[in-house]
This record gives structure tokens, C-alpha cells and sequence, in this order.
């Protein structure tokens, strides 16, 4: 199993419209970044990742899991356009900011941190199970 962060705009789509999809899941469209797109290709059906809400609150609020791998992107007829569809499996107990995940020396090397911008990225097995205990949820 992989780990990843999904990034979106809580008045676009936030965790709430991602639970209220339930176990059907949502795709995660509209990328349009190749590296985010890239990421998105080597994901496999119960790869996990977090939900972070991004402008604003700047925080991870939850855990997804990838339910389809990469097929091509609804919302455009553009073939180069993938993306995968994800369902919420769990909120954090207590979100977890980006200002304590920069405060922590042991998330330095982050991609959140390095490429602020990247809407889809990798999380190593070590964040994923430092910023599950900052969140007060279980890493598995």
C-alpha cells in the first residue's frame, strides 16, 4: 500500500461532500498538472491518502482511500486528463495543521512543504504514521 495527500478548496469540495458520497466514492477531476496527473497513475485500488483542506483552513481533516485507478477524467474530452476516484474512510479526531506539520523537524522533507502547489502527492510510510498520532486517528 501507498500513502498520498489530496489537496482541495473546502468551498469547492471538502470533506463533507467527499463522506456524502459514501462508499461509492467521487473522482477526484480536474487536474490539470502532469506530475499530479503521474501520481495519480501509479496509485492502486486501497492505496490511502489524507484530505487536505487547502486555502484557507490549510489542514488535513481526513482519510481516503483510492477505490478505481487512474481512468480518464470526466469533466474534459482531453485523453492526456486522468484521475482516480477516492471514498472518505475517516475525519481526524483533530485536524491537523499545516503550521504544526512545518513546526514538526520530522516532516521537513515533505512534498506538502517542498511543493506547496501540487495538488496530488506522495506521502512516505513515516508521515503517514506521524500525522495519523498528531490527528488522533489510527495509521491502518
Amino acid at each position: 500500500m501507498r500513502y498520498w495527500l489530496f489537496k482541495s478548496e473546502p468551498n469547492t469540495w471538502g470533506w463533507d461532500d467527499q463522506v456524502a458520497k459514501g462508499g461509492t466514492g467521487e473522482e477526484w477531476d480536474g487536474v490539470r498538472n502532469y506530475q499530479a496527473r503521474n501520481f495519480m497513475r501509479e496509485m492502486s485500488v486501497g492505496d490511502r491518502g489524507f484530505f487536505y483542506h487547502s486555502v484557507n483552513e490549510k489542514r488535513i481533516v481526513g482519510i481516503v482511500e483510492v477505490i478505481a485507478e487512474a481512468h480518464p477524467d470526466s469533466t474534459t474530452d482531453d485523453p492526456r486528463w486522468e484521475c482516480v476516484d477516492i471514498k472518505a474512510v475517516r475525519p481526524f479526531e483533530t485536524p491537523v495543521t499545516l503550521d504544526q506539520i512545518k513546526a514538526d523537524p520530522r516532516l521537513a522533507d515533505m512534498v506538502l512543504l517542498k511543493n506547496s502547489r501540487l495538488s496530488v502527492q506522495p506521502v512516505s510510510e513515516e508521515e503517514w504514521r506521524m500525522i495519523c498520532a498528531l490527528g488522533g486517528t489510527k495509521p491502518d
